[in-house]
């Protein structure tokens, strides 16, 4: 059984991010994945001092938060699914904290400062939206900022990203079209068989 772990970056109930996320979560479940999903505003994340004492010891010196959960959680998970909606052509700041807390349990250097990757094998899929209308949040880098930020992260983390969905537009419509639900249930099946 595939144990999908979904972290949800949009602090929205019901917005865009949530119900591509919930579709994917419902459908992998229905084929018999192990699913848990991590919602981001229901955290409580120190911020990164950036001591980098976690490079040295292998675990950060901050009190115990939501940040070590959520990498004890991905360190279980055979599949990341990674819901974020674009802020100013990036990920949330939220989102990105939690990835400045769990470096050092995402990749790790060699003696010359070579990255070494600590989730090799790992599949993982970006999903990502923004108000900008469709083709321009793709052509001015918006939903892809996104999208290309976190392949950055996934990928000197070992992740092989294998699906990624950016949805523009959401202002004018919020509102799931068919072929996106069906993208989303294609993105479960990829995943949870």
């Amino acid at each position: 059984m595939k144990r999908i772990l979904i972290i949800n970056a949009s602090p929205r109930r019901r917005g865009g991010i949530d119900r591509m996320l919930t579709i994917i979560e419902d459908e992998a479940r229905a084929l018999g994945a192990d699913v848990e999903t991590v919602r981001i505003s229901q955290l409580t994340i120190a911020a990164c001092t950036g001591c980098m004492v976690c490079r040295k010891k292998l675990a950060c010196i901050l009190p115990e938060d939501g940040a070590q959960s959520t990498l004890g959680k991905i360190k279980a998970s055979d599949v990341l699914v990674i819901g974020a909606p674009c802020y100013w052509g990036n990920m949330p700041g939220t989102l990105k904290l939690l990835f400045d807390r769990i470096v050092y349990g995402m990749m790790d250097e060699d003696k010359r400062g070579i990255p070494v990757a600590l989730h090799k094998g790992k599949q993982a899929v970006i999903i990502s939206s923004c108000t900008t209308v469709w083709p321009f949040n793709i052509l001015f880098h918006q939903s892809r900022g996104v999208v290309r930020a976190l392949k950055e992260i996934l990928k000197w983390s070992g992740f092989r990203i294998i699906a990624t969905m950016e949805k523009g537009g959401t202002k004018n419509h919020p509102d799931l079209k068919e072929v996106e639900r069906r993208k989303c249930i294609r993105i479960a099946k990829k995943i949870a068989i």
